[in-house]
This record gives structure tokens, C-alpha cells and sequence, in this order.
């Protein structure tokens, strides 16, 4: 049985372009999301990062880049070292005036050991709601 996708949306006071670049450029990143050096919007491009709880497990993250249409879709897979699963994180922005709304899906949550917390879909709903709807937000219209 496949588990229907977790999806968030937000608009934001930004205009697109402006919002591309808080996604896809590893300085604008650090400040909001998560510590990418070098990261690049590239088709096939590789990168890792550790996240969790403050306090808690920190856990490695392993990503690669497989779709992008510049300045409109990021795509990437999103699986952990040491766990079996796979996932697939989706930024999709769509211009409205001088605003954007951001659709973040991410699909393949069922994937993930579900006898752990962290991996579970309320997991997952806390940490994107905050990064998207706090963080992001809060990094756009500063």
C-alpha cells in the first residue's frame, strides 16, 4: 500500500526568484535550512548533511539532486545512512504577483522504519512546517 505524499504550502511577501535562490544557494541555505557547502541545483549533484533533534540523534542524510527546472522545481531523494528507505523532497514555486507560493511535497515517508519517531509522518509534518513556514518565511521577508 503506498502512503499518499506529505505536502505543505506557503506563501510568501517574495517575489520567485528571490526564493529560488533562499533554496539553491548554499549561503542563503545555511541561514535558514541546513549547512550545504557547495551545494548545486544540478541534475545528479550528491550531497550529505546530519540533522535531528537538538539533543537527540543527529542523522546522516543522503541526497541526490534529480530534477530541476530552473527557478521553478528542485527535486532530490532524501534517504538516511544506516536505515533502509528512500524518499523524494519536491520544492515547486509558482509566481503570484509580486508574492510566491512554495509547494513543498515529500513522498516515500512510508519507506522509512516506522517503529522509529523520527521517521514517522507527524515527524516529518512538525520538521517542514517550521523550516518552511518558520524558517523560510522569517529568512524572505526579513
Amino acid at each position: 500500500m503506498t502512503v499518499s505524499p506529505f505536502v505543505i504550502e506557503r506563501i510568501y511577501n517574495a517575489p520567485a526568484d528571490k526564493v529560488w535562490q533562499a533554496i539553491t544557494d548554499p549561503a542563503k541555505m545555511k541561514s535558514w535550512y541546513f549547512d550545504l557547502p557547495g551545494f548545486k541545483p544540478e541534475v545528479g549533484y550528491e550531497f550529505e548533511f546530519y540533522g535531528g533533534e537538538e539533543g537527540g540523534e543527529q542523522y546522516q542524510h543522503l541526497c541526490k539532486v534529480t530534477e530541476v527546472i530552473p527557478g521553478k522545481k528542485l527535486t532530490y531523494t532524501w534517504r538516511y545512512g544506516k536505515y533502509p528507505g528512500n524518499s523524494f523532497v519536491t520544492w515547486e514555486l509558482f509566481p503570484e504577483g509580486d508574492k510566491t507560493r512554495l509547494q513543498l511535497t515529500h513522498a516515500g515517508l512510508d519507506t522509512f522504519p516506522q517503529d522509529n519517531k523520527n521517521f514517522r509522518r507527524e515527524s516529518f509534518a512538525q520538521g517542514w512546517t517550521e523550516i518552511i513556514g518558520t524558517n523560510l518565511k522569517a529568512f524572505l521577508e526579513q
